[in-house]
């Protein structure tokens, strides 16, 4: 069984870094936070249920995962729930697993080792669920993805209208003069209520509306929610279209990225390449230029998610399924292509 020592070992970091990472604590480089993630799952480290083995405590009580490692997003929507559930007086284990893991079949073994009385959800797949969460005997709540279509009673949701959202995006590029625009991140699969699929959804419908050019294959290029990939995705998108004069990333993450790929290529952003990503995460009123952004409201998900828990995990409820508004918060990264200034 891993340790917090293993993982310090294989990383080069000391234990109290492990441990901030493992805490979710901000003070912690991005190079040290994506390296400690990535040993964490190399090894199968399972921080909460092993202190609970070296420390006998009581199983937790609300058991929170979180579908994407290096998504910050996700990862803000967690302090927030993580916040209020230790004010609520509720113990709570969470496990952070790959965009490509089935977070039910994570949720079923922690049902059969720590017996959580509920589970929160961030991020997901409808496929997983419908296969397997009528397995689950507790309750559990998605957040950023709505399951309504499922019909399962044990399942609530709240999350964004992604494909409004997606459409308003693409609108506010194109009302800049924009005509050449490319979209990066996340993976086309043929569910359409995935929220990351409504959003590239939400993208294509519009451009089509306004009889622009959208292949999956020319002007998309899906990538994971890390720096990394981001920055690998925008360098492909602006080899294969270097016509592209502006992005939607659907994620901030991506779009931070992509300002970075631009800039190591010689180009300006916003005068040569206008960006614009999606969740609203504090980052973006940091980056040079600010990221403009689709925010979402984390704090209210958050709120709404353990509201609901702690509610079904001790009354009868039905599930609910809400919708929280998006904001457009303008930055500094869009302008309208040189042409046409």
């Amino acid at each position: 069984m891993a340790t917090i020592k293993d993982i310090a070992s294989k990383t080069g970091y000391s234990i109290g870094t492990v441990s901030r990472v493992i805490n979710n604590k901000s003070d912690v480089s991005e190079e040290a936070r994506t390296r400690i993630e990535e040993a964490i799952k190399e090894l199968d480290f399972h921080p909460n249920r092993n202190a609970k083995m070296l420390k006998q405590v009581a199983p937790s009580g609300i058991a929170v995962i979180v579908r994407g490692i290096g998504n910050r997003f996700l990862n803000s929507i967690f302090e927030k729930i993580q916040t209020d559930l230790i004010e609520n007086g509720e113990n709570i284990s969470v496990r952070f697993i790959s965009e490509t893991e089935n977070e039910v079949e994570t949720a079923m073994r922690s049902v059969r080792h720590t017996r959580p009385k509920g589970f929160i959800f961030l991020g997901g797949s409808l496929d997983d669920f419908t296969d397997y969460f009528q397995e689950i005997p507790v309750p559990g709540v998605v957040v950023t993805c709505d399951v309504s279509t499922l019909n399962i009673d044990s399942l609530s949701s709240y999350s964004t209208d992604d494909y409004t959202a997606a459409r308003a995006a693409i609108n506010t590029l194109i009302t800049a003069g924009h005509r050449n625009i490319g979209v990066i991140g996340g993976y086309p699969t043929t569910n359409l209520s995935d929220n990351l699929q409504r959003r590239l959804k939400g993208a294509k419908d519009e451009l089509e509306a306004n009889d622009l050019v959208f292949e999956t294959n020319f002007n998309y290029i899906p990538c994971p929610f890390s720096y990394e990939a981001g920055y690998e995705a925008a360098n492909r998108l602006l080899d294969n279209c270097p016509e592209t004069t502006a992005v939607f990333a659907l994620s901030d993450t991506v779009g931070i990225s992509v300002m970075r790929a631009a800039a190591d290529r010689g180009m300006k952003i916003p005068e040569d390449l206008s960006v614009l990503g999606f969740d609203g995460i504090d980052i973006c009123n940091y980056s040079i230029p600010r990221l403009s952004s689709m925010k979402q409201d984390a704090a209210h998900l958050a709120k709404m998610a353990v509201d609901d828990i702690l509610i079904r995990v001790n009354y009868q409820r039905p599930a609910v399924h809400e919708t929280v508004p998006y904001t457009f918060v303008e930055g500094e990264s869009i302008a309208p292509p040189r042409a046409i200034k």
